[in-house]
């Protein structure tokens, strides 16, 4: 299924249409800068993110670079010029389509009781009086309604650019999906369907959601971006469809899989970044360490309530591992804070609950996490 959200169109200079349907007296035609390949497989859900500026098909300097990004193919020719376009990048055959409004995310995340986010040094600011865009988060934990998450979940200032920008999709993303998992997203389930011809254009059955309900607490998250290469003296991407089999849906099983991960863990350094504000990272390194994972060190943050995960740049085999061991979504993506040969592991509030096994491992003697120590297994 293709997952994409469409612009805001603009009948005035910074001005948005009152009728963000209309096709006609437009300054400024929207395209589709958030885009998703949805791939499920039994309780596996692959999604893969596909950057705006992807050339789909050969590059060419006759035509407008503009016109050969994938981002522009649902303006010029609709949802299935759009969906044949992902089938031509990514190999992929693609089913559905749902293609939606900005004003349709925000009620939806509203429904789902607000976004948790964590914003990075220095700040964002983003002010378009003219669009009546006004967002300003300082450094730090920020619960938005729906309204600022969409104006967050767009904005690329703060973030470097639109792998950036991406990347804290794909945690908003996995956030928003355990909440729905919840009672809370039974409750929402009304205002999520309610926004087929409001807000929604889709050829999905509207029975399909409804239908999923029961299984989502089983299903388990992947998230990866498509990887692409610059094409020179151009803004454009090409996609890179052989490093794609190693990020997405088709990533190669590495030892440690399939349960076998306490015996042949990855020679992999392994970050924790403690947010969980009950000082599980310690305990999670030191669970770790008595599977054999060497190279564990725990960084201290403020506690927040992001969602629990497993990210990485890279090694997308040793971070599934660690995230089928400890049952986390697993996300992929190019500006993810670690090096070559590290994955990361990101505890938020509901890791009391996620991880609730880790409580063995705790001490009273070592309340806090030390920042750069190894850990090694507790002595009886």
């Amino acid at each position: 299924m293709l997952l994409a959200g469409r612009d805001v169109i603009y009948c005035y200079y910074r001005q948005p249409c009152k009728n963000q349907d209309q096709r006609t007296g437009l300054v400024q035609t929207p395209n589709t800068d958030t885009l998703m390949l949805v791939k499920v497989s039994g309780d596996r859900v692959d999604v893969l993110n596909i950057p705006r500026d992807t050339t789909v098909g050969e590059f060419s300097w006759r035509q407008s670079a503009a016109a050969q990004k994938v981002n522009s193919k649902y303006w010029s020719g609709g949802p299935e010029s759009l969906t044949r376009a992902v089938e031509e990048i990514t190999g992929e055959r693609v089913d559905s389509y749902v293609i939606v409004r900005t004003d349709y995310v925000a009620r939806v995340i509203d429904a789902l009781g607000g976004l948790d986010v964590n914003v990075p040094e220095p700040g964002i600011e983003w002010v378009d009086q003219a669009a009546g865009v006004n967002l300003k988060l300082s450094p730090g934990n920020h619960h938005l309604g729906g309204d600022q998450a969409v104006l967050f979940l767009r904005v690329r200032k703060g973030f470097g650019d639109d792998y950036g920008r991406i990347d804290h999709q794909k945690q908003a993303l996995t956030q928003l999906a355990a909440r729905l998992k919840s009672p809370q997203g039974l409750a929402a389930l009304p205002t999520i369907l309610g926004g087929v011809g409001n807000g929604v254009e889709t050829n999905v059955d509207p029975n399909l959601l409804p239908s999923l309900l029961p299984h989502l607490s089983g299903m388990r998250l992947r998230f990866a971006t498509l990887p692409t290469d610059t094409i020179r003296g151009s803004f454009n991407l090409a996609p890179d469809r052989e490093r794609l089999a190693q990020v997405w849906g088709s990533a190669p099983a590495t030892a440690g899989q399939n349960g076998s991960a306490a015996a042949r863990p990855a020679p992999i350094r392994v970050t924790i970044q403690d947010a969980s504000g009950a000082g599980l990272g310690e305990a999670l390194a030191r669970a770790l360490g008595v599977l054999g994972y060497a190279q564990v060190r725990v960084q201290s943050a403020p506690a927040s309530s992001v969602s629990s995960q497993v990210f990485t740049q890279q090694d997308v085999g040793a971070a599934e591992t660690l995230a089928d061991l400890l049952g986390l979504p697993r996300l992929q993506g190019e500006r993810f804070p670690v090096a070559p040969g590290e994955v990361g592991i990101l505890l938020g509030a509901d890791a009391a609950q996620q991880l609730a096994g880790l409580s063995a491992y705790r001490t009273p003697t070592t309340p806090n996490p030390t920042p750069t120590q190894t850990p090694t297994p507790e002595t009886p």
